[in-house]
C-alpha cells in the first residue's frame, strides 16, 4: 500500500499538481449576455471585495498567525496526537506532498488554508469522513486529502471567476448575490464542494490517475447547482445534503 507522499508524487511529480488544472480551459459562461453586467448591491460589492482581498493573501511561513493556523488544522485533524513541528513527516499522514505543508500554499494561498479549518470546525464529522476516507469503496491510491483540498479552493476561484472586477457568468453572479447574504458563502461551498469531489470519486471509482477528471466534473455539477433558479442561499444546493451524509 503507497503512502499518501508515494501517491501525490505519482501523480505530477512534487508540488506540481497544484492549481494546474484550469489554467487551459478557462471559465465557462452559462447564460446570456444580459448577466454580463447585472447591478450588485451595496453589500454584495462590500463581501465581494473581502472576498477578494482574502484570495489576495499568500501563505507566509514566517507569519505567526499563519503558523498558529497551520497549528488549528492539525488540531482539528489529528486532535489526539501531538505535532512534533512545522515542518515533519507528519504532515503527509493529512495527505501534504511534503514534511513541509507551506510549500504547497503556493498554488492558492492562505485562504486555500482558511477553508480547511473552516470545514474542520463546522462539519467535523464531514472533514474526517473524507480525511480517513471512512465510506464507500476506496481505490489503492487515494487522492490526498489536503493538497486535494488546496485544489478544490483553486478551482472554485476560477470557477466563479473571482480574480476579475466582477465575475461575469451565470454561477459567479449568482455565487455573489448569495455572498451578499452570507459573508461565509465562500467557505461554505468550499465544503459543498470537497463532499461533492468525493462523492464523484466514489461513483466513477476513481483512482489518482482521474483526479483532474473528477475535479471537472465537480466544477460543472457546481456551476449547474448555482444557475438554478430557486437558489436563494448556499443551503439551497442540493449538493449541501452531502455534509450530512
Amino acid at each position: 500500500m503507497l503512502t499518501l507522499w508515494q501517491i501525490a508524487n505519482a501523480m505530477v511529480g512534487p508540488r506540481a499538481w497544484i492549481g494546474g488544472i484550469f489554467t487551459r480551459s478557462g471559465n465557462k459562461r452559462f447564460g446570456s449576455n444580459k448577466f454580463l453586467d447585472y447591478p450588485f448591491t451595496p453589500e454584495q460589492e462590500e463581501n465581494l471585495q473581502m472576498l477578494q482581498e482574502r484570495i489576495g493573501v499568500p501563505f507566509e511561513e514566517t507569519c505567526f498567525g499563519h503558523q498558529l493556523a497551520l497549528h488549528t488544522l492539525w488540531d482539528l485533524s489529528f486532535p489526539n496526537v501531538k505535532l512534533k513541528g512545522l515542518i515533519s513527516d507528519q504532515w503527509k499522514d493529512m495527505g501534504w506532498q511534503g514534511s513541509n505543508p507551506a510549500t504547497d500554499f503556493r498554488g492558492c494561498g492562505f485562504i486555500s488554508l482558511e477553508n480547511l479549518i473552516f470545514f474542520g470546525r463546522n462539519y467535523p464529522a464531514s472533514f474526517h469522513r473524507l480525511l480517513f476516507k471512512q465510506t464507500g469503496e476506496r481505490a489503492e491510491w487515494e487522492y490526498p486529502f489536503a493538497v486535494a483540498g488546496v485544489n478544490v479552493s483553486f478551482m472554485l476561484i476560477q470557477m466563479l471567476d473571482l480574480q476579475s472586477a466582477k465575475p461575469k457568468s451565470l454561477p459567479g453572479i449568482n455565487f455573489v448575490k448569495l455572498l451578499g447574504e452570507n459573508e461565509d458563502a465562500f467557505d461554505l461551498l468550499y465544503c459543498i464542494a470537497f463532499a461533492m469531489m468525493d462523492a464523484q470519486w466514489l461513483a466513477m471509482h476513481a483512482s489518482y490517475m482521474d483526479f483532474n477528471e473528477v475535479l471537472r466534473v465537480t466544477r460543472v455539477q457546481l456551476e449547474r447547482e448555482l444557475s438554478l433558479e430557486d437558489v436563494h442561499k448556499i443551503q439551497d444546493l442540493p449538493a449541501y445534503n452531502l455534509l450530512y451524509n
